[in-house]
């Protein structure tokens, strides 16, 4: 079965190193709460807000170890009322056995739903 899991960060500048270093720190607890190996990801988006723009935060993932050729895309998301700022967004796409509420979506630094969780899964915060 093909599962998403979904997880977002917020930084507090638009800084190249942190925008890296806050997307590697949300893909690898997202993959340490599913345990989750490179081999059964599908596709990862990355989406940022249109404030971030010192950086391509989808260089995160080729820091990983055997992360080099999981297909990634990075997106720049259009701005909505109520949206956070310096917001990254990651979906991934995950061959796993795991029903979707078994699923563990992952909000960290004050980052939120950007719509209702409908699956009612449960969240880490950090």
């Amino acid at each position: 079965m093909i599962r998403g899991i979904r997880g977002a960060i917020t930084v507090d500048r638009n800084d190249a190193e942190e925008i890296v270093a806050a997307t590697e720190t949300l893909l690898r607890e997202m993959i340490r709460a599913n345990d989750v190996a490179a081999a059964d990801v599908s596709f990862v988006l990355i989406s940022v807000t249109d404030d971030i723009t010192a950086a391509f935060p989808a260089q995160a993932l080729r820091r990983l170890d055997g992360w080099t050729y999981v297909p990634v895309m990075c997106t720049r998301e259009i701005p909505v009322p109520g949206s956070l700022p310096r917001c990254i967004r990651v979906m991934m796409t995950v061959a796993t056995e795991k029903q979707q509420e078994e699923i563990c979506h992952v909000y960290l630094k004050g980052a939120v739903v950007l719509r209702p969780d409908l699956s009612l899964t449960k969240k880490t915060e950090m």
